[in-house]
């Protein structure tokens, strides 16, 4: 597959399932993730990674996690969040694990965990796996951070979600309009 081909296929899955990728696909995924853009070689991207067994313990987290965002919450919104853990075989949380002290502004060290976040999902999908990105609540939990080994100025990017997409799930990639949202500088 042409890299050009795979900019413009990219599209987030909708049921991925096993088999997820063994080690030798991990390894280039997240070497691949260790290529992103890094402004001062600061390399503030950590990536943890949850699979087999331990989506049951990560699941727990996260129910955890809305029963103390929602008290009031049914044990069968509880259980749906438990299930987000398997949503596929691997996940990857991707960190910003920012240098206040550096020179470099901590948005662009932010923003280079968000471009290794993406690199994993382009490498996925060159694989032949595919991937989705998710954040929501359990992103920004102290408790979760904590829990993945983070401390309170790291930022979770996002958690990627990788496997094989299940049959007859897949859909040719949306067509994005990009031209509204261009403008020529012209001075």
């Amino acid at each position: 597959m042409q890299a050009i081909d795979l900019l413009l296929q990219r599209r987030s899955a909708k049921v991925l399932t096993e088999p997820g990728p063994d080690e030798g696909a991990l390894a280039l995924l997240l070497e691949s993730a260790a290529r992103a853009p890094d402004h001062g070689r600061l390399r503030p991207w950590r990536f943890i990674v949850i699979r087999g067994a331990e989506r049951e313990r990560f699941g727990e987290l996260m129910a955890e996690q809305l029963r103390r965002a929602r008290p009031a919450s049914t044990p069968e919104t509880l259980a749906r969040e438990r299930q987000k853990a398997f949503r596929a075989p691997l996940i990857v949380a991707v960190a910003a694990v920012c240098d206040p002290k550096a020179k470099v502004p901590q948005v662009e060290q932010v923003l280079s965990a968000g471009s290794a976040a993406g690199y994993i999902l382009l490498a996925a999908r060159a694989l032949g796996f595919n991937a989705v990105w998710k954040t929501g609540a359990a992103a920004y939990d102290e408790t979760i951070k904590t829990a993945l080994g983070l401390e309170g100025n790291d930022s979770i990017v996002a958690f990627v979600y990788v496997g094989t997409e299940a049959p007859g799930e897949s859909a040719p990639p949306a067509r994005t309009e990009w031209r509204d949202r261009v403008v020529v500088w012209g001075g």
